[in-house]
């Protein structure tokens, strides 16, 4: 498939495509090899992480691919453990040598921690290398409303990005609604949710019938129709170029209002709240 010509604009001025690349669990060789195909496939946004231990394999797949550096973002995420100001700012750092390049191109704070409470502090950290070039776009991962609302009005400083976990049976209504009065873009990891998957339900099968598309394809354009980022991951290189191929086609209302009806009491992954759970 071709390289995606369609674009989100960020409120950095900065722009993403409709569909990025997740890389967990992708490491080590055939991690490269699966992470390269990707971006073979037309995939221009690969989301990395500290903790996904595999931004030297991320960096690698981008040159083994011949594509020019600046044609693909690179996003990598702080986690819990460096909140305090001084170590994300080295936390970013390393990143940045881990994956080879001199600017990140996108860096979030992978989760608030809350009950350490120095999220206020790693993002004044991102605000800081945003500043200092080290670092393009800033976002965060997992963050409330109230979150949100502390980093803003402590810095200043809306992120461009909140990557939130959202699916068919978790269509986070009232914070996409959030991030439309904030200016922030939606990002969904676990886009295609996980045991299940809404592959099943009528509302995604009777739309792929009549599209003559795949599940996949029915819910990752529900996503693009939606104006969130979704963030799908395959190590096969048919299923990746069939995640990136969803703009022939066009959900109608009804069916994008039905497949956001399929939200379930227990459709969170984690079944707890971003209050409540740590990442180290």
């Amino acid at each position: 498939m071709a390289t995606q010509d369609l674009t989100y604009r960020l409120n950095d001025g900065t722009a993403v495509p409709l569909i990025g690349f997740g890389t967990y669990p992708l490491r080590g060789e055939e991690g490269i090899a699966a992470m390269t195909s990707a971006l073979e496939a037309g995939y221009r946004y690969l989301d990395s992480a500290v903790n996904y231990e595999n931004e030297a394999e991320v960096g690698e797949a981008l040159r083994r691919s011949g594509i020019p550096r600046e044609e693909v973002r690179l996003a990598t995420k702080v986690p819990g453990r460096f909140h305090a100001k001084d170590l994300a700012l080295r936390s970013l750092a390393d990143s940045a040598q881990r994956l080879g390049v001199e600017q990140l191109d996108v860096a979030l704070i992978h989760w608030p921690n809350p009950s350490q409470g120095l999220y206020p502090q790693a993002w004044q950290a991102l605000v800081q290398a945003q500043r200092d070039g080290l670092v393009r776009t800033i976002g965060v991962s997992n963050f409330t409303r109230t979150h949100l609302e502390r980093i803003i009005d402590d810095t200043g400083v809306t992120p461009a990005l909140n990557q939130v976990e959202l699916h068919p049976y978790f269509p986070q209504q009232q914070l996409r609604a959030t991030h439309e009065e904030l200016g922030i873009r939606t990002q969904a990891w676990s886009p295609l949710g996980k045991n299940p998957t809404p592959f099943h339900e009528p509302a995604v099968a009777e739309a792929a019938q009549a599209h003559g598309v795949s599940p996949a394809q029915v819910v990752l354009r529900w996503h693009v129709q939606l104006g969130s980022m979704p963030l799908p991951k395959s190590g096969t290189p048919a299923r990746q170029a069939e995640n990136l191929d969803v703009l022939g086609f066009e959900l109608t209302e009804a069916e994008v209002g039905a497949i956001s009806a399929l939200e379930r009491a227990d459709g969170r992954r984690f079944g707890g709240d971003p209050d409540t759970h740590e990442e180290m």
